[in-house]
């Protein structure tokens, strides 16, 4: 029987760990499925969605403890079967002065909302001509029944004076600015 496993890693950047980890998960006769990488001051991190053969668990556990003792820090979990998220889906871009607190603020008000996070990025930016410290996520959001883009935009352009918050939705895309 095939299982789904979610393999988590972090390590210090260097060549060669995405093929070190691809290598070991087809060695035990997984698939790779589905992944999101990235480096962050100097740090490797990500996310990797594994199909594999139940008997063949424990020789990729064996496997990636090898990667361990060069320094990689590995978990990997029994994930239920994919799921498809119900509702609606948007995608979100903000940008605003950047301030601290900020991604808590943002993912409270998606929260309270009902609003499901399936993807969440952000970065700190110059602002050009005023060098002003910027803050930019992009997000993909599953709608709560009944939740609509204007609910969403309204909540957030409230976290701050001035915020530009774009939502694009059934390849439409509206570009909102809260009042000064």
């Amino acid at each position: 029987m095939t299982m789904s496993l979610v393999l988590t890693f972090s390590c210090h950047d260097r060549p060669g760990i995405v093929n070190a980890i691809s290598e070991r998960i087809a060695a035990a006769g997984g698939s790779w499925l589905e992944s999101r990488l990235a480096r962050l001051a100097g740090e490797f991190a990500g996310i990797v969605l594994i199909s594999i053969a139940e008997e063949s668990q424990a020789e990729l556990d064996r496997s990636l403890a090898g990667l361990e003792a060069t320094g990689m820090r590995i978990t990997l979990a029994r994930s239920a079967t994919p799921e498809t998220a119900a509702g609606r889906v948007l995608a979100l871009t903000l940008v605003g002065q950047d301030r601290p607190g900020i991604v808590r603020d943002v993912t409270q008000a998606l929260g309270a909302l009902g609003a499901n996070i399936e993807d969440f990025s952000s970065e700190i930016e110059s602002a050009p001509f005023t060098g002003e410290t910027m803050f930019r996520a992009s997000a993909r959001l599953t709608l709560a029944a009944g939740l609509g883009a204007e609910q969403v935009r309204a909540r957030l352009e409230r976290l701050a004076d001035e915020i530009m918050v774009d939502i694009s939705e059934d390849e439409e895309s509206r570009t909102f600015f809260e009042k000064k």
